[in-house]
């Protein structure tokens, strides 16, 4: 039976049921509950912006936003962000969808904590970002009503979600802190990581190598 959830149907080809099953059995409850809400969401403010995401390709990468904050995903080197990106992307992939779409879903995770930018893209990442502002941020949330609200918190709960999402950041990047140069994930590490000193722009410009 097809699952609708505030008005929103969600995904159930093979494709997507596969990837559910993934998310759920390799990340823990705060992750799947909350890429599920970013699904809901971002579908949702998507109406409310008059943009059209692919239903599936919006889900996968709602499912794999976050997933390089946790291993089995999470890198050492390059930035979480890009982590799950590289994952949505090879899950794609091996499942026969085109890379024109593996590609957009790649860039829709691997932009979902940049400001502004995504909303001038495709609808499928601007979604993902939409989805991402509304449950972390709290932005956006006058598009929807509260019934809405409720019902998606009803389905995926958010229980001490601020302490509890602020925590997964955390441990997701503090053992690879350059990565968070020029992101809102330095943020993240300035308060909760004693002695970390985020990387500064103009001291980067002004120690360059060039002599003038």
């Amino acid at each position: 039976m097809t699952e609708t959830i505030a008005g929103v149907t969600i995904p159930d080809s093979a494709l997507a049921k596969e990837a559910t099953g993934l998310i759920r059995d390799t990340t823990n409850e705060l992750i799947y509950h909350h890429s599920r809400r970013v699904h809901l969401f971002g579908s949702l403010q998507a109406r409310a912006r008059g943009i059209e995401p692919d239903p599936e390709l919006l889900y996968v990468a709602a499912l794999f936003h976050d997933t390089g904050l946790i291993p089995p995903y999470r890198g050492d080197e390059q930035r979480f962000e890009m982590d799950g990106a590289d994952q949505a992307r090879a899950f794609l992939r091996e499942h026969g969808v085109g890379e024109a779409a593996a590609d957009t879903v790649w860039t829709a995770v691997a932009l979902h904590t940049t400001p502004e930018v995504p909303y001038r893209m495709a609808p499928v990442v601007a979604a993902t970002t939409a989805g991402v502002e509304s449950d972390v941020l709290g932005l956006h949330l006058a598009n929807l009503t509260r019934e809405q609200i409720d019902a998606v918190t009803a389905a995926h709960p958010r229980p001490d979600f601020k302490r509890r999402i602020l925590q997964a950041f955390t441990e997701g990047f503090r053992h690879r802190p350059d990565s968070t140069f020029g992101t809102v994930n330095a943020d993240v590490l300035e308060h909760f990581v004693p002695g970390f000193r985020r990387g500064d722009f103009v001291d980067v410009i002004q120690n360059s190598a060039w002599p003038e």
